[in-house]
Order: C-alpha cells, then sequence, then structure tokens
C-alpha cells in the first residue's frame, strides 16, 4: 500500500505540528460555542466537575496525532510530538502566569503529587497540613508515609463548606514542611483564600501545594500573584482535556533546591543519551516528570485550549458564575437548599443540593437525559460556560417535583 504522505508531497510532517489558533478579533457571546460540544445534541450536561464535555476542536486534534501515527509512526517524535510536549508546557504556563520552564507533565494529579512528596525533608519538619475538604489524592500521599515519621494534620471546616484561614494559620507550625489543599474544593466549590494561606505558610517557612483540579478553567489563576510553591491541575475537568494529562507549577526560587525521588527519564538533562550509570538532573521543573506522557491525551489538552484560550479566564468565569448565582436562586426558591460558600465571590462552579438519596436523584435526572454527579448526602450540580440558564432549571425542577410527589 502506498504511503499517503508520499502521494502528497503537500501533506508535511511539519503540518502536524500543534498550533494555537488564531484569537478572535473582539468578544464573542459563550452561547453561540455550545454547538461545538456533541453531548447537548442528546443531553443536558452539567458534570463538568468530574469530566469536561468533548468539543470538536478536541476531537480534531485527536484525529491529527492518530494520522501522525498512522502514516509516520516513531518518526514523528523528533520533528513533531516533542515539540507538541513543549507546545503544551508554553501554553500551560501562559494559562496560570508561569514561566514555561516551571511546567513538568503528569499522567495524573496524584503523580505530580508524589513527585513532590518525595522531594522534601521531612527530618526537622516532619508535619504536612491538609483538610477534611480536600480530595483524598492529597492526604493519601502523606498517610502512606507514616511509617517514615511524617504526621498528617488535617483541618476541619466548621460549616462543611469551607475552611477559615484562622484555623490554618493555626495548624502551621515551625514543624510544617509542606500545606498541600485545594483551591476549590471539590465538595462544595468554596474557594479557598490561596493568596493568604501561601503569605502564612511562608511566614512559618513552610511550603504550599495546591491542587488546583477543580479551579484551573473556571477561575482564572496567576500563580505568582497566589505565591504558591507548587500548582497542579489537569485537562480532565474545567479544562476540557479529558484524562491523562496534567501539569505540575514548581515556583522557580523556591523550589530550585528540591530534588524528587520519584523519577524518570524524561527528568534527566539528556534523556537521549540513555546513560544508566548516572542521573543528571534538569535544573528546571521538568527534573520532577517521569516517563513518557500520554500523546493522545497531550493533544486533546492542546485542542481544549485552543478554544479556552480563544475565550479567556475572565469572560468564562463571568460567564460561570452568571450560571451559579442563577441555579442557587432557583434551588433556593424550590426549597432545595444549596450548600455552597456564604459569599458570590468564594463560590465556583459547583452547587451541592442535598438529598436523601443522591445515586437516586442522579439516576432520574439521568433518565431525563440531564447528566449530574453524586457526592455523600448531595447532588453535585457544576454549570460551565457552555451551559444555559435552561440547563440547570429543568435540573432543579426535576428535583423539586420529585421531593413533592
Amino acid at each position: 500500500m502506498a504511503n499517503p504522505l508520499d502521494a502528497n508531497p503537500g501533506y508535511q510532517a511539519a503540518s502536524y505540528i500543534p498550533r494555537p489558533m488564531a484569537s478572535p478579533a473582539g468578544p464573542r457571546p459563550l452561547g453561540i460555542l455550545r454547538e461545538r460540544f456533541p453531548i447537548f445534541q442528546r443531553a443536558i450536561y452539567l458534570n463538568t466537575c468530574s469530566l469536561g464535555a468533548l468539543s470538536g476542536s478536541t476531537r480534531d486534534r485527536i484525529l491529527e496525532f492518530l494520522e501522525v501515527w498512522a502514516f509516520r509512526g516513531a518518526s514523528a517524535w523528533e520533528d513533531v510530538w516533542l515539540p507538541a510536549l513543549q507546545q503544551l508546557r508554553e501554553r500551560y504556563a501562559r494559562f496560570v502566569g508561569a514561566g514555561a520552564q516551571e511546567i513538568s507533565l503528569h499522567p495524573s494529579i496524584s503523580g505530580a503529587v508524589a513527585a513532590v512528596a518525595e522531594s522534601l525533608d521531612y527530618g526537622r519538619r516532619p508535619e504536612v497540613v491538609s483538610t477534611v475538604l480536600d480530595f483524598p489524592t492529597l492526604t493519601y500521599q502523606w498517610l502512606a508515609r507514616r511509617s517514615e515519621g511524617v504526621r498528617l494534620r488535617l483541618v476541619g471546616s466548621p460549616d462543611q463548606v469551607g475552611v477559615p484561614l484562622e484555623a490554618m494559620e493555626a495548624a502551621i507550625t515551625e514543624r510544617t514542611a509542606l500545606v498541600a489543599t485545594s483551591q476549590v474544593f471539590f465538595a462544595t466549590g468554596a474557594i479557598q483564600d490561596v493568596e493568604s494561606l501561601a503569605k502564612l505558610c511562608h511566614a512559618r517557612g513552610a511550603r504550599l501545594l495546591v491542587d488546583g483540579y477543580q479551579a484551573a478553567g473556571q477561575v482564572p489563576v496567576d500563580v505568582k500573584r497566589l505565591g504558591v510553591d507548587f500548582y497542579c491541575a489537569g485537562g480532565l475537568k474545567w479544562l476540557l482535556g479529558g484524562s491523562g494529562i496534567t501539569f505540575l507549577y514548581a515556583d522557580a526560587d523556591r523550589t530550585s533546591g528540591l530534588e524528587p525521588r520519584v523519577t524518570g527519564w524524561f527528568a534527566h538533562l539528556d534523556p537521549f543519551a540513555f546513560d544508566v550509570g548516572t542521573l543528571e538532573r534538569r535544573s528546571d521543573a521538568r527534573r520532577f516528570e517521569a516517563g513518557t506522557p500520554s500523546l493522545a491525551a497531550v493533544y486533546a489538552q492542546l485542542g481544549a485550549l485552543d478554544l479556552l484560550e480563544q475565550l479567556g479566564p475572565t469572560p468564562i468565569r463571568e460567564a460561570t458564575a452568571a450560571l451559579t448565582e442563577d441555579l442557587i436562586e432557583e434551588a433556593e426558591a424550590h426549597g432545595l437548599h444549596p450548600k455552597v460558600a456564604s459569599k458570590p465571590e468564594e463560590r465556583s462552579g459547583i452547587v451541592m443540593l442535598p438529598s436523601d438519596d443522591p445515586a437516586g436523584d442522579v439516576r432520574r435526572l439521568a433518565n431525563a437525559h440531564i447528566i449530574t454527579d453524586a457526592r455523600p448526602g448531595h447532588v453535585r450540580v457544576s454549570p460551565f460556560f457552555y451551559n444555559t440558564l435552561d440547563d440547570h432549571r429543568a435540573a432543579v425542577e426535576l428535583l423539586a417535583s420529585d421531593r413533592r410527589s
């Protein structure tokens, strides 16, 4: 069978190097983008906090990767795929206000956090602080190190929505190596004051790692303004890139001396030297990387960023916040009593609706082609810029009618 690349001289490898889409000339209403997400042809999708909806631009990028794989195979590594990895580092960096040299790529948040956990010295500072509202990925890393003398301190939540800054301050001592917590709590949607928390950590000599999985994409992020040491997020949720690709930001000044004991060949200064006898680490954040990234996931994330970069973080936040506030008002009006932060500026696109049977309610919504999620004691609803007011109003009406019947 003839190679299509030979038959079509215009079909060059360079054309596959991922390219950012041009920015629009002016602001665009976000609603017109709904048609780019096929799921809305069959359902009302209100579950971005579990998995972002697939867009046409993301699907196109994945198909692009498959074509290169099909017709070039491993010959694409040097001039196509390695540049694609670097482009993703650069675009992640721009999205969160970092430098490209401060970004490393990982297959999951767990992998990124493990690299951080294995780079710290717990000799003089054996304690790590987290909260009862954080996702277990953050706590498990240090619970697994109890036999090494590492102690995890969990800060409580008086209202089961957020964690007071004063409570965090009381938990951070001269024995704290790291505070590991979320910018947006997965179970409540409350936005934490990360900037103030970073100042508290640094005043006590501790570092701060922030899990931004439920933040980046729906909330504008500037890691330099926040002052964090580490920040991780990825494609699965609000960055719309699907599973298998995340990033770790490591501040160039505050983390340069750390050497993770979880490592791989991509962390080597010259990985293609294949030197089995010497580990010479990179001096930038890529020393936290491990093995070969999933290229399909990389391309999926690049496709999602094509779209998100067109819109911009601030319009996305404004559109999502407007939907969220309307959802809260509608839920209150229907007697559903949402559990959310008390101030609008502390709310994200995650709304918890109390339920005696969350799994059953989610099934009933799914039977009506409304996709949400269940968490203990709650139905979790998460509108995003591609939703409309009618989407969450339909969900609220159905839940309220079930309660009345």
